[in-house]
């Protein structure tokens, strides 16, 4: 165990290392089969050396949710107009969660306030606020919108839309033909003309008086 732990430790591991190596982790094998003594076995160190980079299992789920929210950050949030910027984010965080599906309950269930994500946090409400919400409402909109985007991967992940289409068309009939009407992409189709919806009502607070 000294050796590999010796040679972890010239590989240079770094916190980044550890976090990308546990949501690859949890991408491959799920949320239960993620432990520092098995996050430490697929690093090649001890799981004690993974404290020196974490100290604890609930700062590795933090940063988990870190390491997905970050692919989906744009790289600056003053280079475009702030809608452009929030649809651009949405989707990102659309595809990351759909990349790292396991990710979706730990953002559900954890504040994951750490320096990086706080960080973001303050660059987004910035723009907003530059772009003339007030600034309580900059926090309204960004929650708003990131929870739509996470209901949405659960919604996915949960497959709520299969069956509707093949129930009991006599005792459901216009679920049912909603359902067969949507097409064979309903969710997608469900995501834009929500996020369409976000946007515009997000548009009209700033014309309020």
């Amino acid at each position: 165990m000294a050796a590999n732990r010796t040679r972890g430790q010239r590989a240079g591991l770094t916190r980044q290392a550890v976090l990308e190596a546990a949501v690859r982790l949890a991408d491959q094998e799920g949320l239960k089969a993620l432990s520092m003594r098995r996050l430490g076995a697929e690093l090649g160190v001890e799981a004690m050396t993974l404290y020196h980079h974490v100290p604890n299992k609930a700062a590795l789920l933090d940063g988990m949710i870190e390491q997905v929210v970050a692919e989906a950050v744009p790289p600056e949030f003053g280079t475009a107009p702030w809608r452009e910027v929030l649809r651009a984010y949405a989707h990102a965080l659309r595809d990351a969660l759909a990349a790292h599906p396991h990710a979706v309950p730990l953002l559900l269930s954890r504040p994951a306030m750490t320096p990086r994500n706080l960080r973001t946090l303050e660059g987004v409400v910035g723009m907003l606020y530059e772009a003339g919400f007030p600034l309580p409402r900059t926090l309204d909109v960004l929650y708003s919108l990131t929870s739509f985007v996470v209901g949405h991967a659960a919604a996915r992940a949960g497959n709520v839309d299969d069956g509707l289409a093949s129930s009991d068309p006599d005792a459901y009939p216009l679920l049912v033909r909603a359902a067969r009407e949507a097409g064979d992409e309903p969710a997608d189709t469900r995501f834009h003309f929500a996020l369409d919806a976000l946007l515009a009502g997000f548009a009209r607070e700033l014309e309020r008086p």
